[in-house]
């Protein structure tokens, strides 16, 4: 296994990598707690964390084998080279566990708050369902040969994947409600600030090493950062540009109500006539 040429650059590693893990980890807060002061998930996409879950799920399973497994990374070095580092580190296992408990946490919430008419659609839940299915067969068909590697990088392939579509419900949600109201812009700002920090610690690790091998060794990660730095403008154009009249009028009408007496005297109309 590799070690680091630079101290410097070793150090700028681990501050990008934790920086990537605080503010990944977070981004998931405000959208709990935004479910939470108004006892409502009304506006959040429930094919978003749904797909999510199963996202994350996923990305936990490849980071802790590849990080834990001493067999798994042997694999890793056969296959591309003993000179290179495994591009997994602590804070990727660390994210990826908290991911799943906050994912989960936010389910929870849709299942116990006020949904409206929102439900989850047929079309995430059979997506879902193959998911896991492709999943476990492919459980059998590494067993023979134990090819751990491999089935790991099915498991990001499938973090891959559901990173990429993810994004799409919540975001055509909010072009056809023409509001992002219900859906925490905080979220999106801290995961795209952990989308720049987690590229930039690859970056300073393929500089370090002179390859750019572990763009490539762990696509998934590469994948991770561009595909949630692309939505997150997609959103950001969305609540800053495209629609923030719909906040403001929302704002405006409560600051309205906030004024209102909540009991009007039945005396007033007298003393008006006065």
């Amino acid at each position: 296994m590799a070690s680091w040429n630079s101290i410097p650059l070793e150090i700028t590693y681990e501050i990008l990598g934790w920086l990537a893990f605080f503010s990944w980890s977070i981004s998931f807060y405000p959208q709990v707690i935004l479910n939470f002061r108004r006892k409502s998930v009304v506006g959040l996409n429930f094919d978003f964390v749904v797909l999510n879950l199963t996202k994350h799920s996923s990305y936990m399973i490849y980071n802790v084998c590849l990080y834990f497994s001493p067999v798994i990374q042997k694999q890793y070095f056969e296959k591309y080279g003993y000179g290179q580092m495994i591009p997994v580190a602590a804070n990727d296992v660390a994210f990826s566990i908290h991911a799943v408990l906050l994912t989960s946490i936010t389910l929870f919430q849709i299942m116990i708050y006020d949904r409206g008419s929102q439900k989850v659609s047929k079309i995430s839940i059979g997506i879902v369902s193959a998911v896991w299915l492709i999943a476990a067969i492919c459980v059998f068909v590494a067993l023979p040969s134990q090819s751990w590697l491999w089935l790991i990088s099915i498991f990001n392939s499938i973090q891959v994947f559901m990173t990429v579509i993810k994004y799409i419900p919540q975001a055509v949600m909010n072009f056809a409600r023409k509001s992002t109201d219900g859906f925490s812009i905080g979220n999106i700002l801290l995961d795209f600030i952990g989308g720049l920090a987690n590229y930039a610690q690859m970056a300073v690790q393929s500089i370090d090493q002179n390859s750019w091998v572990n763009f490539y060794g762990n696509i998934g990660k590469t994948l991770l950062s561009l595909v949630s730095v692309f939505f997150d403008i997609i959103f950001m154009c969305q609540h800053f540009v495209l629609y923030p009249t719909k906040k403001a009028t929302i704002a405006s009408k409560l600051e309205r109500e906030g004024k209102e007496p909540l009991v009007k005297s039945s005396d007033q109309p007298a003393l008006e006539n006065v």
